[in-house]
């Protein structure tokens, strides 16, 4: 179990935490997550990074409450996340899955309103603050001329930009989100990160994702995590974090590593002798 906490870092600065989290799925007795500790700051980009099988997208369900912890706690602004109720949970934390389903026939706008589900009763209408809502969240992800289409007749890019909307129509404090920019062309791939630093800029909203891109969670993550085989290896500013040794031993890689305008740069040269980052 690898503790990464910073010990300096003033009492409530943390919203989110995982303490000695074991995570495994109901048909294996093998832990995915085996024993992860890590706090994610409030206010804060950060993105999980590791080679396939490391754990990433598990430890993301584990914080979001969709998989139950074997052993260990997930806490949310200081309270056990199973204290929460469900629409409480949803209204403080939304989760982007990798392959979310959607009812037949639904459309773009009707799927946004499904984000603001926490914030309403059973029967409640909608008020201005949904009307709000949804319409900023299509506007950020650049779909408003998409409203009315069903989802079924978009492209995979556009549907994804259409599920990146419901959730941030949502309009919790912290989104959980999983490999946003899948299926996505490299330009909406820079608008959806685009949407993600606005809102930790403007709205001082707390985002942890999980991205296969390292130079692009350099670019935009405030703190990079780096899974292992289930646990947190390495954790800090991406400057800190992404080092040549570090890339050979878990991705096993050897690369160049040199600061750029937007963070650090990755040269590939080719894998390292022995490749020791995934089980």
């Amino acid at each position: 179990m690898t503790d990464t906490r910073d010990t300096d870092r003033p009492a409530g600065d943390d919203v989110l935490a995982a303490e000695d989290l074991v995570l495994r799925y109901p048909e294996s007795d093998t832990p995915v997550i085996d024993g992860a500790t890590h706090a994610f700051p409030e206010g804060r980009v950060t993105a999980l990074v590791g080679p396939n099988g490391s754990g990433k997208s598990t430890l993301l369900r584990g914080l979001a409450g969709r998989l139950a912890p074997r052993s260990g706690t997930v806490t949310l602004r200081g309270r056990p996340l199973d204290d929460y109720g469900d629409r409480e949970r949803a209204r403080e934390l939304a989760r982007l899955p990798q392959e979310p389903t959607a009812p037949d026939g639904i459309t773009v706008e009707e799927l946004a309103y499904h984000g603001r589900y926490p914030h309403r009763g059973f029967l409640d209408t909608v008020d201005d603050a949904d009307v709000t809502a949804v319409d900023r969240a299509l506007r950020l992800v650049g779909i408003d001329r998409l409203r009315d289409r069903p989802l079924a007749d978009l492209s995979g890019g556009q549907r994804r930009l259409a599920w990146v909307a419901m959730v941030l129509a949502q309009d919790a404090d912290v989104l959980l989100l999983d490999e946003p920019t899948t299926f996505l062309d490299l330009r909406h791939q820079l608008a959806v990160m685009d949407v993600v630093r606005t809102l930790r800029e403007d709205d001082e909203t707390t985002v942890v994702l999980v991205l296969h891109d390292i130079e692009q969670a350099a670019r935009y993550a405030d703190e990079m995590v780096v899974l292992r085989q289930g646990d947190v290896h390495a954790a800090g500013p991406p400057a800190s974090v992404l080092e040549p040794d570090l890339l050979a031993e878990v991705f096993g890689i050897e690369a160049e590593v040199e600061p750029g305008r937007f963070g650090p740069r990755i040269t590939p040269i080719g894998p390292a002798d022995s490749v020791t980052g995934s089980r």
